[in-house]
């Protein structure tokens, strides 16, 4: 099976601009590609993930990839499908975005072994030295507003209003494609399919300015099967950064994956064989209660964003928590476990007593109810049932003198920081 195939077996393809000539170019021989990331923020999320995949593919496959990271673009403000303009980011903000996502895409391409090891570029390093009326001549001259505003990007935001900032960021990311061709005979760009229209534009300038035939394969819009956009929960992106998604966090986002999307899934966000997610679907659809599919998703994607030890420690929380073993685990890992819970800063005025600082920290409405789930033993403080209702917490209830688990219950976690 040719590469091509294979990423449109994963699901991995939505469009492409020319799939034979594409196809024919990948069988031949290797051949250099990018892929954009701009710096909208300190941390990738799992949407970027999935052109970071198709790129590792292709290298896999001998193909050189270009990570580019978007010190320019990300000053001006990508327009596509946004419903208002993007707020302008300051030079040293930028800067420093860049220079977290450099961190995070070495950890999934290889930049140092092989003729195709990855190069990282960064498109300010070209754009800094070229004038505002060389770029108007040297480039704007092949692009007319109606070819601009002709894209779905564009259009959509006409009658609400877009700048000439956004308006001219298709040239920008078309520019860099043009570049990144002439310096290093790149012909295949690699994003999501919302940057169709900056992508093409690309393949346009290429064409008319040096006629030469570009590339784009866009990857699909991720959803699950109820048609939510993969990456959000409760509103918030999953992040590739640990410290804003914690590897604890993205396993629980994974294992919780509905059966309809698990091998789905497996194509898409591992490594593993097309013949190894056959064998998994069939044990899979056999013993669906088992949920093998989601595991081993969780575990391969936790491991491949944050590593080995990160997926162990992930696993250990969950089988704590699941046991109820809250002492066997630090306030870090509880801080990751228990990060959705209700919480309760204690402060110094308020009483110690389990009956009084339930009520305070909301874990019940009243003090009956207090008094009554104490005496029948259903409050545990860090994993021990206390049942009396004169118990004081000192800090030897505390974990890592930082914070207390209050469950309630089976299920019902409550913390206290302090």
């Amino acid at each position: 099976m040719t590469i091509f195939k294979e990423l449109k077996e994963r699901g991995l393809i939505f469009q492409t601009t020319d799939e034979e000539a594409l196809e024919k170019q990948l069988a031949e021989g290797p051949l250099a590609l990018y892929s954009g990331y701009d710096p909208t923020a300190d941390s990738l999320h799992l949407g970027h993930l999935v052109p970071i995949i198709v790129i590792r593919h292709l290298q896999l496959a001998g193909h050189k990839p270009y990570a580019l990271v978007g010190g320019a673009t990300g000053l001006i403000g990508d327009p596509s499908f946004k419903d208002s303009e993007r707020s302008l980011q300051t030079k040293e903000t930028v800067e420093n975005w860049s220079q977290s996502i450099q961190k995070q895409l070495a950890r999934f391409l290889d930049f140092e072994h092989g003729d195709n090891k990855a190069e990282m570029v960064n498109n300010y390093d070209w754009f800094q030295s070229i004038s505002f009326i060389d770029f108007l001549r040297d480039i704007g001259k092949y692009f007319t507003v109606n070819y601009m505003m002709s894209k779905e990007s564009v259009k959509k935001r006409i009658e609400t209003g877009i700048s000439y900032t956004e308006f001219a960021y298709q040239i920008m990311q078309g520019y860099d494609f043009y570049e990144l061709n002439r310096t290093h005979n790149v012909t295949l760009q690699v994003g999501g399919s919302d940057q169709w229209g900056n992508m093409t534009a690309g393949t346009e300038l290429l064409r008319r300015k040096a006629n030469k035939q570009g590339h784009v394969i866009t990857v699909p819009l991720i959803t699950d099967s109820s048609g939510k956009k993969l990456g959000k929960s409760e509103g918030n992106a999953i992040w590739l950064d640990a410290n804003k998604t914690s590897p604890y966090e993205m396993y629980q986002y994974f294992v919780n994956t509905m059966d309809d999307d698990a091998v789905r899934f497996l194509k898409i966000f591992t490594f593993l064989s097309l013949e190894e997610i056959e064998e998994i679907r069939v044990a899979f659809e056999q013993e669906p209660h088992k949920r093998l599919a989601q595991k081993i998703l969780a575990k391969e994607v936790v491991t491949l964003v944050h590593g080995k030890e990160a997926f162990d420690k992930a696993i250990n929380i969950t089988e704590q928590l699941f046991a109820g073993n809250i002492k066997n685990l630090s306030a870090n890992e509880l801080k990751q476990g228990l990060n959705n819970v209700p919480n309760y800063h204690v402060t110094k005025e308020d009483n110690l007593n389990i009956v009084d600082l339930l009520v305070t920290a909301n874990v019940v409405t009243s003090k009956r109810q207090a008094r009554e789930d104490v005496t029948n033993g259903a409050i545990y403080i860090n994993g021990d049932r206390v049942q009396d209702v004169n118990y004081i917490l000192s800090d030897v209830d505390k974990i890592d003198g930082e914070l207390t688990v209050i469950r309630r219950g089976k299920k019902k976690y409550f913390v206290l920081t302090y």
